[in-house]
């Protein structure tokens, strides 16, 4: 028998999104900001703690290996809570997480919160997920995903900007008792306008895992991974690509960040749109342009002009594909999506640890200049990855009718 799940809260039969789906892109947002605003602040916390760049960096490093870890291990543990239950303990989580981080007096201490508050990240963003394609209709699923994405590419223009300045004027711990404070705020709206999910039958932890393991799913799950570490070869060195290479002064890459920012922003937005239209078309099509517009960058880095456009249309590709692999994932492991959708943000992550290694191998043995052109190529396998995928379950359907 498949799991049902139903709301409380009737869908809109207009098609404009319900003001319960802001919530999780707000949860979502100060997920964004705890992920990152730390890079801003890396000699403020490396000072105080009396560590060096390096180990404050690890704070990094730790975070993503926690949400790569945690997803499915905390999606596993908490199977039976029901899912509005599930946002609510796992916000308490990220509230206790940041309040500890700012209070930490050692560097072991924060640490730790910074794991823990890792836990809350995937399984917030995938139960989130599921959740906001049931607060609309059918044919507006993607377009829910990518709001509730859309708060981790807001984060990145105006939280982490943001998070920095109380950082450095106030302290690093502001920044974190700032991300507290906008936890508490998002689990109020949860409480108050998430509808409850009621399921009529038990979750299954078997069916869980049994819907992860399907081979169609690990394949599109890689193929995320691909397109996440195609970005991040190249998303990590581009300071150095901006100053090295292009010849920007350091005090203009804060701004082409924040460009690059919108370009993300509205390429998630657009690619939920596209994706509610065609799904998986719309994500080889936009796969394939992510894969030139990278090698193409790699020709006209010393342009700045031209640099710049294609850095712009560049973020807009690299997250237009994400609405649309989390909605794959969800359609593929219909039956019991919940830990599939989680596990897609460890997938996601690891491809970002790989691309940032990815692109140090790249600057150490082809130089700088190399680094763009090797993030097509990889994104190239992405592009065959939702190809296969594609006809593997459509193409095969098509011949089964």
């Amino acid at each position: 028998m498949q799991k049902i799940e139903t709301t409380q809260q009737t869908v809109n039969p207009s098609g404009r999104f319900p003001i319960a789906l802001f919530c999780l892109t707000a949860g979502a947002f100060a997920i964004g900001m705890t992920e990152f605003v730390i890079m801003g602040l890396l000699p403020n916390v490396a000072e105080d703690l009396q560590v060096t760049i390096p180990q404050a960096g690890q704070l990094i490093t730790g975070y993503a290996l926690g949400v790569a870890v945690g997803a499915p291990i905390l999606t596993i543990a908490t199977n039976k809570i029901a899912q509005k239950q599930l946002l609510c303990l796992l916000m308490l989580i990220f509230i206790v997480g940041n309040l500890v981080a700012a209070l930490a007096p050692s560097y072991g201490l924060l640490m730790g919160s910074r794991l823990v508050t890792a836990l809350a990240h995937g399984t917030f963003l995938g139960t989130g997920s599921l959740i906001a394609a049931r607060l609309v209709r059918p044919d507006k699923r993607a377009g829910a995903v990518s709001m509730v994405l859309a708060g981790l590419t807001i984060a990145n223009i105006i939280g982490v900007p943001f998070g920095t300045l109380i950082g450095q004027h106030l302290g690093w711990r502001a920044s974190f008792g700032a991300i507290t404070i906008m936890g508490i705020l998002s689990l109020i709206g949860i409480i108050l306008l998430i509808p409850k999910i009621q399921q009529t039958e038990q979750p299954s932890l078997g069916k869980e895992v049994s819907s992860l393991f399907q081979p169609q799913v690990l394949l599109i799950l890689a193929t995320g991974a691909f397109g996440c570490c195609s970005m991040f070869t190249v998303f990590t060195y581009i300071t150095p690509l901006l100053t090295d290479v292009t010849g920007f002064q350091e005090s203009n890459v804060t701004w082409i960040l924040v460009m690059y920012g919108v370009g993300v922003t509205l390429g998630n937005i657009l690619g939920g749109r596209l994706a509610d239209w065609k799904l998986m078309p719309s994500v080889i099509t936009i796969f394939a342009i992510l894969s030139a517009l990278l090698m193409i960058l790699s020709g006209v880095l010393h342009i700045p002009a031209l640099a710049l456009i294609f850095i712009f249309l560049w973020g807009m590709a690299a997250f237009g594909i994400m609405p649309g692999i989390q909605l794959r994932i969800m359609n593929l492991a219909h039956e019991a999506p919940r830990l599939a959708a989680t596990s897609s943000h460890s997938a996601l992550n690891l491809g970002n640890a790989a691309g940032a290694f990815l692109g140090g191998v790249v600057i150490t043995n082809l130089g700088l200049v190399y680094v763009p052109l090797i993030g097509g190529l990889i994104a190239a396998v992405g592009v065959a990855g939702a190809v296969l995928s594609y006809y593997m379950v459509e193409k095969k359907q098509q011949r089964s009718a």
